[in-house]
């Protein structure tokens, strides 16, 4: 019998009910909060360190991290192709040495980890390459976050 009691007052609390009842007891006696508190949200960011190596265009290696990032959303020309030396030299300019945040966005067939990466002023890696004309968008991955496909 009194596990039937307990059963419904579990039912009653998980219901909502509690909260409404708990919030109209304190209406009532005059203690209701006046600031509630935002609820924490997780970081955007699932890592960041600092920019070890540039190794081409859209990659590079980050302190803290096991494998090589490749900058979501970004197709640079290959080392030894026309444009390759001046993309590399670009994110190198752009990365090296310096701290970057970044998302998570896939696992390529490579095995780096693909992310989306900021700079500490906020910029996006991949859109700063794409403005300076050293790298394109990879409209096939990226759905045109970018806005050049």
């Amino acid at each position: 019998m009194a596990g039937l009691g307990l059963r419904r007052a579990a039912d009653w609390l998980s219901g909502g009910r509690a909260t409404i009842a708990v919030v109209a007891a304190m209406a009532l006696i005059g203690c209701v909060p006046t600031e509630v508190a935002a609820p924490a949200t997780p970081s955007r960011f699932d890592f960041a360190g600092q920019v070890t190596r540039v190794v081409d265009g859209d990659t590079f290696w980050i302190s803290g991290q096991r494998t090589r990032i490749r900058v979501w959303g970004l197709d640079a020309p290959e080392i030894g192709r026309a444009g390759g030396s001046a993309a590399t030299s670009q994110l190198a300019g752009l990365v090296s040495g310096r701290s970057v945040q970044c998302r998570i966005r896939d696992v390529d067939r490579y095995g780096r980890i693909v992310g989306q990466c900021w700079l500490p002023d906020g910029r996006d890696i991949a859109a700063t390459m794409i403005a300076s004309g050293a790298a394109r968008e990879y409209c096939r991955f990226s759905g045109n976050s970018y806005g050049t496909c």
